[in-house]
């Protein structure tokens, strides 16, 4: 799935990063805690999260997570935003739950991590 689908499936907004980046998402994990964030190891995922501090962006760069959803209407600090964009990461931004999130994007084709 492209970005601008996900963008229009979750009526997200561009918090960062470019949204036209040709990347296809095939899986999505929705995590809180950042230790599990570390433990990932696929490519082309996106983490789908309530959680908005510069350690997310911190995790999201080793993790090589090129996309991330923020939910419940977050709001990513100027220090969040110029660090994701240093490392080329996509931050988005959705008023949906992560449960919600995460339903609809499953309903339409991206398939959980585990």
């Amino acid at each position: 799935m492209k970005i601008a689908e996900i963008i229009m499936l979750t009526e997200a907004s561009v918090i960062a990063g470019d949204p036209g980046k040709q990347i296809n998402i095939e899986k999505a994990f929705s995590c809180d805690l950042m230790s599990d964030v570390l433990t990932l190891d696929d490519h082309n995922i996106m983490l789908i999260t309530g959680l908005a501090n510069v350690q997310l962006i911190r995790t999201v760069e080793m993790a090589d997570i090129p996309v991330v959803l923020l939910a419940r209407n977050k709001s990513a600090t100027e220090e969040m935003i110029q660090l994701a964009e240093e490392n080329d990461i996509v931050l988005l931004g959705t008023a949906f739950s992560v449960f919600r999130a995460s339903g609809v994007l499953y309903e339409n084709g991206i398939k959980p991590l585990y």
